[in-house]
């Protein structure tokens, strides 16, 4: 986990770089294009196209439409703010997930759980910023959005995966975004400059190498004890932030950011005791 947030936050540099030179649906559709012909290359090496077409279609374009909603907004919001800013913002993901588990999987969450969502709201009311000075950043509500779009793309993959592979899922993901985003930047489409070769090829490997690296951290490892470690994508924000940018987040950042990080650790382990309570 470690290793794949260190992947993730290169990959959101990359998109931050490419955001400030070309509109943020090319730079969605540049993010699936990259790092498709890797992972078409891991397929082939598992083995694993032999059961791409036994899928089921309809929940694939569902996330696909997700995919490319939560990208488009997480490089637009981007444009203004710095990464610490936008993760932690991003982190109230988690929190959207237990709730929306109760409606779309029908499971239970007790009332310690339901605080612990509405304390991750009150910290990104104070990220956004509680004078009212931020609370209408479109670059901050950008960013919700795309936490918005994570959390229910989580919720479809949870329902997905009892009858899809996971490579499958991979490959559908990015080649049905990839489509998509080319096709609607087609009328507003940058031409990519040679100069910005290097930025994308850090974006395809770190894109590609993350989703490897989450994928064997949630398999080989126990949630609760592997999710809280995605929180340390505050500390690559920050030092990637002041390196590139001579940036540092401000004290409602910060604040904000420890609010939902604490609901969000809550959230992870009060589900490992559920899990465990009902299959020990």
């Amino acid at each position: 986990m470690l290793t794949a947030v260190a992947m993730f936050s290169f990959m959101d540099t990359s998109m931050k770089l490419l955001s400030a030179h070309y509109p943020a649906m090319q730079v969605t559709a540049l993010r699936s294009l990259s790092s498709l012909p890797l992972l078409c290359g891991y397929m082939l090496y598992r083995g694993a196209f032999k059961t791409v077409l036994r899928v089921r279609w309809p929940m694939h374009v569902f996330r696909a439409v997700l995919g490319i909603a939560m990208l488009t907004t997480f490089a637009y919001g981007l444009k203004s703010l710095s990464l610490a800013e936008a993760y932690s913002i991003f982190f109230i993901a988690p929190a959207l997930i237990t709730a929306l588990s109760v409606w779309v999987l029908k499971e239970h969450v007790v009332a310690g759980q339901w605080v612990a969502i509405a304390v991750g709201l009150l910290g990104v009311l104070v990220v956004l910023r509680p004078e009212g000075t931020g609370f209408l950043s479109l670059g901050g509500l950008a960013i919700l959005a795309a936490a918005a779009c994570y959390a229910v793309s989580a919720i479809s993959a949870r329902v997905l995966a009892r009858t899809d592979s996971t490579e499958s899922m991979m490959f559908w993901l990015l080649t049905l975004m990839a489509a998509g985003a080319v096709a609607l930047s087609y009328n507003i489409w940058v031409p990519v400059r040679a100069e910005h070769g290097w930025i994308l090829l850090a974006l395809a490997l770190s894109g590609f190498f993350g989703q490897l690296a989450i994928t064997k951290a949630f398999s080989t490892g126990k949630a609760s004890i592997v999710a809280p470690f995605e929180y340390t994508a505050l500390a690559w924000g920050v030092a990637i932030d002041w390196l590139l940018w001579q940036a540092l987040p401000d004290g409602y950042t910060l604040l904000g950011a420890g609010i939902i990080i604490a609901s969000g650790v809550y959230l992870v382990r009060r589900e490992a005791v559920h899990v465990e309570a009902e299959h020990p």
